[in-house]
C-alpha cells in the first residue's frame, strides 16, 4: 500500500512502471439492443511477469463497468449472443479439477477439458463462466449461429503420428512440415453441451470465421501453405459457407483480393469487405486498403469506389441503411466518413464533430444511432468515447471508458506534425514532441524514434511503449521526432511503394537526415546533441544512419538486420520481403546484397551503439544482432553493449525483460547523449538503509527533497541537527543529531516552514492531509512498536505494553532517519515509522499522521503518538 501510495504522489515525474503498466483495451463487442457492451481490458501483470486480459461489461446508458473475469489467466475476444443474454469469449484457464492437458482424440466433443484456448461462457445478469468445447488443440476463431450454437475453427484432434511424436517426447521440428500440420475445420458446437459436430471437411487451415447477423452463412480464411508467409507463393483463399446445406464456395478465385475484414450488412443481404491491393503481381508487402461489397443475392463482388487515394486506415462498420462508416487513410492521421448507397455507388460525407480528426476505431450500436469510437492523440491518452450519431455529425460525446487515468496529473509532452522536404525533394510528414522544460529560443537535444515496418507508420496518437518512451525522453530536456519515411503506410500506394524493387533503404535515412536538418535550420535542436533509436525496420534504418553520419552521440538498435545475406534464409518471410524490396535473391546477386548490408560498412561507426534482441527472434533473427555486436567490437570505434532477451521473440513480452530494455536504453542515452549519468556503486542497493545512512550523513542544513509532482517532498523527516538551524534553544543528546527532530509542537513546525521560505526564497510548507495520505501509513517493516516488541502487536498486547513505553525517556525508541529501507525508485524514508509527521488537516488545524516508534501498525486503528514522538517532513512547491 505504501508503495502504491508513493506512485500516487510520484504525480509528475515519469517512470519506467508508468509505461509499463499502462492498461489498454480491445475487442468491443456492441448487444444488439444497443443495451450493454463488453470489451476486453488488458493490463501488464507483476507477479506473472506478462499482460493478462480480463472482460468488462458496461451498460450504454451509464454507470460504473463492471469486471467479469480475474485470475491470472488471460480471456479475450469476448462476443454477446443474439439476444445478449450470453457471453462467449477465449481463455487458457483450466476448468477445477481438469488435467494439465487434454485425454486425446475423445476430448473433441466429449467429455474431458482440452488443451489451448477453449471457448467459455458466462451470462450477462452474473454467476460463474463455465468451459464449452474441449477441442484438443483449442480453438482458433469463432461466431454465434443463434442462441444456442456456435460456429467455431478448431485443429483437428491429433493423428497416430503425433501422437507417437508425443509419447516418444520428441521435441524434433520439421520445418513446413505440410504433410503432417493438422486441418481447422469448422465445427457446430451446442449450448449448454458443449458438443461438437464437424462442419467442414477441408485439408487446409481456417484462420478466420464471420457469421452472418442471422446466422444462416460464414465467411472463412484459409492458409494453404506453411511458407505462404515466406514467399508467398501460395496464396490464402477465401470461402462462403451456407449453414443448413453446408455447401462452400470459393470466392474471389483470382488470388487477387486478399481480404483484411469482412462487415456483414445487418440484414445479411450482403457484406462489406476489405482487401489489401499491391501493383506488384506476386508480393503484397507494401499496398492501401481498398473496399467491396459482396451480394448474396447474385453471388458477385463489386468495388467500393472510396473516393479516396490512400484508401482505408481501419475497418468499416455496416449501418442499417446499407451504408458504412469508415476510417480513411490520411498520412499520420485518419479522416471519418460516412457513406449513403446511391443507386449503385456511394455518396461520401465527412463525419464532423470535436473529435472527428482523431478517431483511430469505431463500433456502432445496431440501430446506427450510438457509437462509441477511440479518441487519441499524440498528446492525449486513450479514451474510448460514447456519441450519438446523427447523419454525419458525432453530437453529444462523453467518457464511455477511460484508462490510465493518472496520466492527467503527469506533464505530457506537446505535439505538432511537422514537415519537410526529404528524399527526391518530396514532402515527408512526422510528429514532432517538445521538451517537457522546452523554453522558445534555447536549443535542445533531440531523439529520432524510427518506426518499424517499413509498412507501418506513426499516427498522431498515444504510442507510449518499451519501444518508443517519448514521455521519458522529453522529461530529460529532448525533442522528440518520429519520421513518416518513404514506404510508410497511410500515404498512399505510391509512397508505400517508393522502396520496393532495390530502392530499399536508399531514401529513408535520407528522409531522417533531412528532417533532423530542418529542425536545426529552425533553431531548436542542438546539433552537438543528437540521438536515434528503433525496433525492427526502425532499428534498421537507426544502424544504417550510424553507417552513413557520425553525428549522433547514442544509438538504440532494437532487434534490426544488419547482413541481408543470412536475412534471406533465416528470417520467417525473408524471401518474399527481400525480393520485393531489394529486389532480387541473393544468390542472383550477392553483390547487391554486400552493398545493402550495414555489417560491411561497420568500420565507419562511431557511434555508441545498445543492441536488443530475443534469443527466439524468427522476423529478425537473433544472428542479426551477434553479427552487428561482433562487428562494432572488432572494429572498437564505437562503444556497444548487447542484451539479449532469452524466451523472446520479435519484442519482449515479459516486464522484466521490457523493463531491462528500458531501463538500459534510457541510461545508455543518459551517458552518451545527456551525459547526466554519474559513476554508481552497483553493490549499493539504493533504498537500503546502508545508502540512507551515506545520505544522511551528507544532509546539509536545509531538507534534501525529492520531487512529488507540484511539490517536492523531504527525503527524510527533519533532522534534529536541522532544526536547531532554526531553533537555537532546542536540546538533544550529543550524538542523535540524525535522528528526527521529535517532540515538535504544531505552530514550532509551521514556523520552521516559514523560517525555510525565507532563507531559502521558496515556498515550504506542512503537506496537507490528503496530500499525505497515500504517504504516509504506518508499517510494520519499519521503526515502530512492533519491531520492538518483536511480533505483531494486537490492540490488547499494545495497551499492556503502555506502562512500559511510557516508562522509558521520552524518546527513547527512535532510530537515526533512514534506518529503513525507504519507498520508490528515487527513496522516501520512514515514512512508515520513526516519529508521527505533522500536516494541515481539512479544518486548517494540525493533524499528526504516519507510524510512531511508541504505537503500533495497526490496520484497523490509527492510535496518536504521544508527543514525544511526533516530528515533520515539510514540502516545497515546484508550481
Amino acid at each position: 500500500m505504501l508503495a502504491a501510495g508513493l506512485a500516487v504522489a510520484a504525480a509528475d515525474k515519469w517512470t519506467v512502471d508508468d509505461i509499463l503498466m499502462q492498461e489498454s483495451a480491445m475487442g468491443l463487442d456492441i448487444s444488439r439492443d444497443g443495451r450493454i457492451a463488453v470489451y476486453a481490458k488488458s493490463k501488464m501483470d507483476k507477479e506473472k511477469g506478462e499482460s493478462i486480459s480480463h472482460l468488462y461489461l458496461k451498460e450504454l446508458a451509464g454507470g460504473d463497468e463492471v469486471q467479469l473475469t480475474r485470475g491470472q489467466d488471460s480471456a479475450s475476444s469476448p462476443r454477446l449472443s443474439p439476444a445478449g443474454r450470453l457471453i462467449a469469449f477465449v481463455t487458457s484457464r483450466r476448468p477445477a479439477g481438469a488435467p494439465a492437458s487434454g485425454g486425446g482424440p475423445a476430448a473433441q466433443g466429449g467429455a474431458e477439458a482440452g488443451a489451448g484456448p477453449q471457448i467459455w461462457l458466462m451470462n450477462t445478469r452474473g454467476g460463474e463462466p463455465y468451459v464449452l468445447t474441449k477441442f484438443e488443440r483449442g480453438v482458433r476463431s469463432f461466431g454465434w449461429l443463434d442462441e444456442k450454437t456456435l460456429l467455431v475453427a478448431a485443429p483437428e484432434a491429433p493423428a497416430l503420428y503425433d501422437q507417437e511424436i508425443k509419447s516418444r517426447k520428441d521435441t524434433s521440428q520439421v520445418v513446413d512440415d505440410e504433410q503432417h500440420a493438422p486441418p481447422v475445420r469448422l465445427f457446430k458446437v451446442e449450448l449448454p453441451s458443449g458438443k461438437a459436430t464437424r462442419f467442414s471437411r477441408n485439408t487446409d487451415r481456417i484462420t478466420e470465421v464471420t457469421v452472418s447477423p442471422d446466422g444462416k452463412w460464414a465467411v472463412t480464411s484459409h492458409n494453404r501453405s506453411l511458407s505462404e508467409t515466406y514467399n508467398q507463393k501460395i496464396k490464402p483463399v477465401y470461402f462462403l459457407w451456407e449453414m443448413t446445406s453446408g455447401a462452400g464456395t470459393q470466392l474471389f478465385a483470382d488470388g487477387r483480393t486478399p481480404l483484411r475484414d469482412v462487415q456483414w450488412a445487418l440484414d445479411s443481404k450482403g457484406f462489406y469487405y476489405s482487401y489489401a491491393y499491391s501493383s506488384h503481381p506476386l508480393y503484397l508487402n507494401a499496398y492501401v486498403m481498398r473496399a467491396g461489397w459482396f451480394d448474396l443475392a447474385s453471388k458477385t463482388a463489386s468495388p467500393v469506389d472510396l473516393q479516396w487515394e490512400n484508401g482505408l486506415a481501419g475497418r468499416m462498420a455496416a449501418l442499417p441503411d446499407g451504408g458504412f462508416l469508415a476510417l480513411l487513410a490520411d498520412g499520420a492521421r485518419n479522416r471519418a466518413a460516412r457513406y449513403a448507397r446511391n443507386g449503385a455507388g456511394y455518396t461520401r460525407t465527412w463525419i464532423e464533430g470535436d473529435h472527428a480528426a482523431h478517431i483511430f476505431s469505431f463500433t456502432t450500436t445496431e440501430d446506427g444511432k450510438q457509437v462509441i469510437y477511440n479518441y487519441t492523440n499524440s498528446s492525449t491518452p486513450p479514451s474510448w468515447q460514447l456519441a450519438a450519431l446523427n447523419g454525419a455529425k458525432l453530437e453529444n460525446p462523453k467518457a464511455f471508458v477511460e484508462f490510465n487515468t493518472g496520466f492527467k496529473k503527469k506533464t505530457i509532452a506537446r505535439t505538432e506534425l511537422v514537415t519537410w522536404k526529404g528524399a527526391l525533394d518530396e514532402t515527408v510528414e512526422g510528429i514532432l514532441y517538445y521538451p517537457h522544460n522546452y523554453k522558445e529560443g534555447q536549443k535542445h537535444p533531440l531523439v529520432v524514434m524510427i518506426h518499424g515496418g517499413p509498412h507501418g507508420h506513426d499516427a498522431d496518437a498515444w504510442r507510449e511503449s518499451w519501444g518508443y518512451p517519448h514521455q521519458m525522453m522529453a522529461e530529460r530536456g529532448a525533442f522528440v521526432l518520429k519520421p513518416n519515411y518513404h514506404g510508410s503506410s497511410n500515404y498512399g500506394l505510391k509512397w508505400s511503394e517508393s522502396i520496393g524493387g532495390g530502392k530499399y533503404n536508399e531514401l529513408e535515412w535520407v528522409d531522417v537526415e533531412k528532417g533532423v536538418d530542418s529542425l536545426i535550420a529552425k533553431g531548436l535542436i542542438d546539433p552537438a546533441k543528437l540521438g536515434v533509436l528503433g525496433w525492427s525496420n526502425g532499428s534498421i534504418i537507426t544502424i544504417e544512419l550510424t553507417t552513413r553520419t557520425t553525428r549522433y552521440k547514442a544509438a538504440g538498435a532494437g532487434a534490426g538486420d544488419v547482413n541481408w545475406i543470412s536475412d534471406w534464409g533465416n528470417c520467417a518471410f525473408g524471401d518474399s520481403f527481400d525480393q520485393y524490396y531489394i529486389g532480387k535473391t541473393p544468390m542472383d546477386d550477392p553483390e547487391l546484397y554486400i552493398k545493402k548490408s550495414p555489417l560491411f560498412r561497420m568500420s565507419k561507426v562511431t557511434t555508441p551503439t545498445i543492441i536488443f534482441f530475443g534469443t527466439e527472434d524468427k522476423q529478425v533473427p537473433t544472428e542479426q544482432g551477434w553479427q552487428h555486436f561482433r562487428a562494432l567490437q572488432h572494429y572498437g570505434k564505437a562503444g556497444t553493449k548487447f542484451v539479449l532477451f532469452p524466451g523472446e521473440g520479435h519484442g519482449p513480452r515479459k516486464y522484466v525483460h521490457q523493463k531491462r530494455k528500458l531501463d538500459e536504453e534510457l541510461a545508455w542515452f543518459d551517458k552518451h547523449l545527456f551525459a547526466t549519468s554519474t559513476d554508481t556503486n552497483e553493490a549499493l542497493k539504493p533504498a537500503s538503509p546502508l545508502a540512507a545512512v551515506l545520505k544522511a550523513a551528507k544532509a546539509a542544513e536545509l531538507p534534501e527533497t525529492v520531487e512529488r509532482g507540484a511539490f517536492a517532498v523531504s527525503r527524510f523527516e527533519v533532522t534534529r541537527a536541522q532544526f536547531k538551524a532554526f531553533d537555537p534553544a532546542y536540546q538533544f543528546p550529543a550524538g542523535t543529531e540524525h535522528y528526527p527532530a521529535s517532540g515538535v509542537t504544531f505552530e514550532k513546525a509551521k514556523a520552521y516552514c516559514e523560517w525555510l521560505s525565507k532563507k531559502t526564497g521558496q515556498t515550504w510548507r506542512l503537506p496537507t492531509e490528503e496530500e499525505a495520505s497515500p504517504l504516509l501509513k504506518a508499517s510494520r517493516t519499519e521503526n515502530t512498536l512492533d519491531l520492538w516488541a518483536g511480533y505483531s502487536l494486537n490492540l490488547d498486547d499494545a495497551n499492556r505494553l503502555a506502562s512500559v513505553v511510557e516508562a522509558l525517556p521520552a524518546d527513547r525508541l527512535l532510530k537515526p532517519v533512514g534506518s529503513f529501507p525507504g519507498s520508490g525508485d528515487d527513496p522516501v524514508y520512514d515514512l512508515g515509522g520513526n516519529v508521527a509527521e505533522w500536516v494541515v488537516a481539512k479544518d486548517g488545524q494540525g493533524k499528526a499522521m504516519g507510524g510512531s516508534a511508541d504505537r503500533p501498525a495497526d490496520v484497523l486503528e490509527t492510535q496518536a503518538a504521544r508527543p514525544a514522538y511526533i516530528g515533520l517532513r515539510p514540502v516545497r512547491e515546484v508550481k
